[in-house]
């Protein structure tokens, strides 16, 4: 095993030899939450990346001890790439703002991760939200679904110069997880744990923050199929598949109240399928 850039041993990596990326805009509310579950992971250090939020998450992440930077709007792949390059560590988590980390779970993850020879390991999620009708369904769907074994990189340790070359693409605003675990997957061995799980919230319980997340989901998936040709075009069945089973599942659990979320699921991720790909 290499050294750390730091030159320090790596043979026991713990989170005091990993830095900590959290990109955040207009996330105030739930970045309390994630930077108290960071503090007490005790890593190398934290960066917070922020993207022109309008509310104090600037100040909550520097009350935190946090280095805070700014992507100056340029978006979501563009916000992680900049804190990965700013990290002084080999080994890089990526966490977004609405994880909540369990004691012990960053240096679980980060074992699993050296022992089990991964490129790239994200943290099982179980997902969590408000009373409103769509959170739970959100939270329904997550749970279930078969997305939830899915790689991404909500809740994800790497090395730092995996990411430095085989990054996000920027052009994608939105699928630049999908974008990135089709590369991953050329270069070593990518998973989910099912030994270190995160708490993932969702801060919405509204249907327009729901349809936002169908119509982000289904752009990324039209971006790819433009970008990748043929060989993604079987991206352009998940989401009627997603949906089928979705609702199916609904209905032998007794639970039929979750087949609407499932047929605006799968009505507004094709929107944004048709969205990402006709945009360059």
């Amino acid at each position: 095993m290499a050294p750390a850039l730091d030159g320090s041993a790596s043979a026991s990596p713990s989170p005091a030899d990993l830095t900590v990326v959290v990109p955040v805009r207009n996330a105030e509310r739930l970045l309390e939450g994630c930077l108290s579950s960071v503090d007490a992971s005790a890593p190398r250090e934290v960066i917070v990346v922020d993207g022109l939020s309008r509310d104090g998450s600037r100040s909550v992440a520097r009350r935190h001890g946090a280095t805070v930077l700014s992507d100056e709007g340029r978006g979501l792949p563009a916000a992680r790439m900049m804190g990965v390059e700013a990290a002084s560590t080999r080994w890089v988590a990526l966490v977004d703002a609405d994880v909540v980390l369990p004691p012990g779970a960053l240096a679980a993850l980060l074992r699993e991760f050296v022992d089990g020879g991964y490129v790239a390991l994200q943290a099982g999620l179980e997902s969590t939200s408000g009373p409103g009708y769509w959170g739970r369904a959100l939270t329904f769907h997550h749970r279930t679904g078969r997305s939830r074994n899915w790689f991404g990189v909500v809740a994800t340790v790497m090395e730092r110069e995996t990411l430095l070359t085989h990054g996000f693409d920027h052009s994608f605003r939105s699928g630049e997880d999908i974008d990135l675990r089709w590369r991953l997957r050329q270069v070593g061995r990518i998973g989910v744990s099912r030994r270190t799980v995160v708490q993932h919230r969702f801060d919405g319980d509204t249907f327009d923050f729901a349809r936002d997340q169908f119509l982000m989901d289904g752009t990324g998936l039209g971006r790819m199929v433009r970008t990748r040709g043929v060989r993604a075009a079987h991206l352009l069945a998940l989401p009627l598949a997603a949906g089928v089973r979705g609702s199916l599942l609904s209905a032998v659990r007794g639970q039929p109240r979750w087949i609407p979320y499932f047929t605006a699921f799968t009505a507004y991720n094709y929107v944004g399928v048709a969205h990402g790909l006709r945009t360059r």
